[in-house]
C-alpha cells in the first residue's frame, strides 16, 4: 500500500495513479478545477471537457495558453481542454467510486476532499537536431492521488441572538442626561 498525503476517516474512499505517462502541468490544472466537486458533478464536467462544452481553466501553469470564452465561467480567460489528462482524472474517479461501493458508502454523497498531482521522475528519449547535435526529448509523467469523502448532512445555524452592548462610561453619561 502506498502512502496518502491525508489520512482516511471512516467515510472515505482512495484511489492512486503513479508513474502514470500523462503531462503533469495539465493534470494539476484538472485536478486543481474538480477539487470540492460533488463526484457525479465532478464526472459529468470532465465529459464536457472531453465534448469541447467546457474548458479547464489554466492558473499557474498558463504560458502560452491560449484565450477562450469558455474559461469566463471560472473568471479567467486562459483555458483549454486538455483530453487526455481528463481521460486519467476519469479512471481514478471511476476507481474511487468502485472503492467507495465496496464501502458501502452512498454514492451520490460523495465529494472530493483531496486531490493531488505530484510530479514522476522524466522519462528520457533524444531527438535529431541540425549539425549533427542531440538534445534531450523527455516526457512529463505524474503521481496522481484522491480521496472521496462521503459529505455530512449540513446543519442550519441557530439564530443569532442580540447581544447586549456593554456600557461604558460614556454611554452610561449618556443615558443619565436623557432621564
Amino acid at each position: 500500500m502506498t502512502r496518502y498525503a491525508v489520512q482516511e476517516t471512516g467515510k472515505s474512499a482512495k484511489a492512486s495513479g503513479n508513474y502514470l505517462r500523462v503531462h503533469f502541468k495539465n493534470t494539476r490544472e484538472v485536478a486543481a478545477t474538480i477539487k470540492g466537486y460533488n463526484l457525479q458533478k465532478a464526472k459529468a464536467y470532465l465529459a464536457d471537457v472531453v465534448d469541447h462544452k467546457q474548458a479547464v481553466p489554466f492558473r499557474r501553469f498558463a504560458g502560452g495558453i491560449g484565450r477562450t470564452a469558455q474559461g469566463k465561467a471560472f473568471g479567467v480567460s486562459r483555458a483549454r481542454w486538455p483530453v487526455k489528462s481528463v481521460q486519467f482524472v476519469s479512471q481514478l474517479l471511476k476507481n474511487a467510486e468502485a472503492n467507495a461501493e465496496q464501502k458501502g458508502l452512498d454514492l451520490n454523497k460523495l465529494v472530493i476532499q483531496h486531490i493531488q498531482v505530484n510530479q514522476a521522475p522524466k522519462q528520457r528519449r533524444r531527438t535529431y537536431r541540425a549539425h549533427g547535435r542531440i538534445n534531450a526529448y523527455m516526457s512529463s509523467p505524474c503521481h496522481i492521488e484522491l480521496v472521496v469523502v462521503e459529505e455530512e448532512k449540513q446543519v442550519e445555524k441557530a439564530p443569532a441572538q442580540e447581544v447586549a452592548l456593554k456600557a461604558s462610561k460614556k454611554r452610561l453619561v449618556e443615558q443619565r442626561r436623557k432621564l
